[in-house]
């Protein structure tokens, strides 16, 4: 389907593209949209600083394809594994072993007829194709997860070798925007806490909101033991994943899911002469308008209260009641 009314064409948004590293056969699955452009043929986009990309940069300075399976419509242990980011997983690590793990038992993978790659055996349809070397056609416009579109322009063409199926395959697709959003956080969340509590003591939360496109602002809930903690906490994030634009630190009294209660502690605790990081020439997203091709400025936001805490941020509290105590007459 063409999903959104600006986009160049019919496009493919979830399907999990499976290679081999061109050098150690180590397996990856990423995501990545693909734009029907012919009968056998996509114009695809690979982000820089993806797995996929660089076993792709690898096979081109030989002058050979890069193999390639496209699966369709797959169990979602297997597109959390894909869409887990590099950052958490080594190149030289297999994605779907994340898979498995969630599965609790192996991976059924289908033996391909005409690349020597597998495909995923529960898949609705499997696509095998190639990467082409030194060629590149248009792809674009396309609604991307920053709610804007992506521009056009000339990136990699896939060649398509083969096409296998369910008997009645259910063609899967999703929706550029909260439907990523959720994805990009379910995974991104859980790598950045795993990656800065091993770092700095006292984080309790991280959270990827929607209104940061799940991929461009974090909160982090944190309970510094001393003074700059927070700050470290907030350069260790960005650090564990990179797309990151902004980087609030709240403390535990805080509710991190609800914005009004963010921006209490940010107009009551941030000290903005004091409290507030700027990062120059940093490499972000490259799907990121305000940024230069992924280069920009990145911003840290300490919300967090001095250690010890002061009496003046002792929260007002109230007695409660439950209402069945009273007899209320009309």
């Amino acid at each position: 389907p063409t999903l959104a009314l600006g986009d160049g064409g019919p496009y493919l948004a979830n399907s999990v593209v499976i290679a081999n590293d061109p050098d150690s056969g180590v397996r990856n699955a990423s995501v990545h949209r693909l734009m029907v452009t012919g009968k056998k043929r996509f114009t695809m986009l690979m982000d820089f600083g993806r797995h996929l990309r660089d076993y792709y940069e690898r096979a081109e300075a030989k002058n050979k394809s890069l193999e390639i399976t496209i699966n369709c419509g797959v169990s979602p242990s297997v597109y959390i594994a894909a869409i887990t980011p590099s950052s958490a997983v080594p190149m030289n690590k297999d994605e779907l072993a994340i898979a498995a793990a969630l599965d609790n038992s192996p991976i059924e993978l289908s033996k391909s007829k005409t690349v020597d790659v597998c495909g995923i055996g529960n898949a609705q349809y499997i696509i095998e194709a190639e990467i082409l070397p030194s060629v590149r056609e248009p792809e674009g416009p396309f609604g991307e997860v920053t709610g804007y579109y992506a521009e056009r322009g000339d990136r990699w063409v896939v060649n398509v070798k083969a096409i296998t199926r369910r008997k009645a395959p259910i063609a899967c697709n999703l929706l550029p925007g909260k439907e990523v959003w959720n994805s990009v956080g379910l995974t991104a969340e859980a790598s950045i806490y795993q990656t800065v509590s091993k770092q700095i003591p006292g984080l309790k939360d991280v959270y990827l909101s929607h209104g940061g496109s799940g991929f461009y602002y974090a909160v982090i809930q944190i309970d510094p033991l001393k003074n700059g903690m927070a700050k470290n906490a907030i350069l260790s994030t960005f650090s564990a994943f990179p797309p990151l634009q902004v980087v609030t630190a709240v403390n535990s009294d805080v509710d991190i899911y609800d914005s009004d209660d963010v921006l209490r502690a940010m107009s009551t605790r941030c000290r903005f002469d004091q409290d507030i990081i700027m990062m120059k020439g940093c490499l972000g997203h490259e799907l990121n308008p305000a940024t230069d091709n992924g280069m920009g400025c990145k911003m840290g936001i300490d919300c967090t209260f001095p250690v010890p805490k002061p009496k003046a941020y002792e929260k007002v509290k109230f007695m409660g009641v439950n209402i069945k105590d009273y007899n209320i007459s009309s």
